[in-house]
């Protein structure tokens, strides 16, 4: 048998709750910092295979290539988008005993998007090379 719920005093739930939130918040801080960081790469990747198109002569001896580098950009926001991820998963799941906090999180929904737009940016720069 479970022991009955014991009733919470307002001032424990709340702080519940704004520790939920800012767990949330905090989730939503690495989505645009990923989000920045993948955009970023394809733009920079983008730009310069545009500016390959008009046929300007191409600067040779490059240590890092534009479209590298821009691959790199979007890895880098990938891998940040996976290991908040899971710290968002772990912290949630260290707040689950707690009453009150059984949640849908929109963050890791909304992260699951992200990853998958920047898993097909890093394949169309990665198969366009």
């Amino acid at each position: 048998m479970t022991a009955p719920a014991v009733a919470l005093d307002t001032g424990t739930r709340l702080a519940i709750e704004r520790t939920r939130l800012a767990v949330e918040r905090n989730m939503m801080a690495w989505i645009r910092t990923a989000t920045s960081l993948i955009s970023f790469g394809f733009t920079v990747y983008k730009f310069f295979e545009f500016e390959a198109g008009k046929s300007l002569p191409a600067a040779t001896g490059r240590l890092l290539s534009p479209r590298v580098f821009g691959m790199i950009m979007i890895g880098t926001g990938l891998v940040a988008l996976l290991l908040s991820t899971i710290e968002h998963r772990r912290n949630l799941k260290a707040l689950a005993p707690e009453p009150g906090t059984a949640h849908a999180s929109v963050a890791g929904v909304l992260a699951a998007m992200i990853a998958v737009m920047g898993l097909a940016a890093f394949a169309a720069a990665l198969l366009r090379g």
